[in-house]
């Protein structure tokens, strides 16, 4: 945590021990100095690098910012970094990353270096748990630069917590799955995430199809 952000939290708490308050309301010490915001992408991703905003970045091994064409009209986001990603530090790692990469190459008939591929959360979770709402916030400003500036065609969230964090709604997934939706000024296409599919076989033949709407959106 940079020293300034130190130094405003210790402001706030030693003016409410003068006014007699035992406890607070949360209050927000993570919003970026105006003259810190990145202007191109490779300035976020030494941004997200050295990011301690959260307790993630005591256990992760690095942050995952992101990987592949920072000009791809298709970017793929996941929900959050997981073990084997952080260890072995690489996006398409595991059965899950294999799968994807497979899809990606068979099915789109792309290269991974066409596509963008990233986190909603960009560190892994303590102990496999789901991040916390103030996890994710902080990697929320992190997340949405990333789309504004790569500028994609199309968005991909994999399995339903991605979809619900990257578009704020709560709607059934199921009723949204495979669905081109309008999201600000981009086409977002929720799909099953490649390890719900590794347990589930039987829904393959479904994410084929959407792979191939996906496809006739690019």
């Amino acid at each position: 945590m940079k020293s300034y952000q130190n130094l405003v939290l210790l402001q706030n708490l030693y003016r409410q021990k003068a006014l007699g308050f035992e406890y607070s309301d949360p209050f927000s010490i993570n919003e970026t100095k105006s003259n810190d915001k990145p202007n191109n992408l490779e300035q976020l991703v030494q941004n997200i690098s050295s990011c301690h905003l959260c307790d993630l970045s005591k256990s992760r091994c690095q942050s995952m910012s992101g990987y592949g064409d920072p000009n791809a009209e298709l970017m793929i986001i996941d929900f959050t970094v997981s073990s084997t990603e952080d260890t072995q530090n690489s996006y398409y790692s595991g059965r899950s990353g294999e799968s994807l990469k497979k899809m990606i190459e068979n099915v789109l008939n792309l290269s991974i270096n066409d596509v963008y591929f990233t986190h909603a959360v960009k560190c892994k979770t303590l102990h496999s748990n789901s991040p916390s709402p103030s996890e994710f916030n902080s990697c929320k400003p992190y997340l949405f630069a990333q789309i504004e500036f790569v500028k994609p065609k199309v968005i991909v969230t994999l399995g339903d917590d991605a979809y619900y964090k990257v578009s704020d709604e709560s709607e059934n997934f199921q009723d949204v799955r495979g669905h081109v939706i309008n999201f600000k000024n981009y086409k977002l296409i929720p799909i099953y995430h490649p390890g719900f599919l590794l347990r589930n076989p039987e829904l393959k033949k479904i994410t084929f199809n959407d792979l191939k709407t996906i496809k006739s959106c690019l």
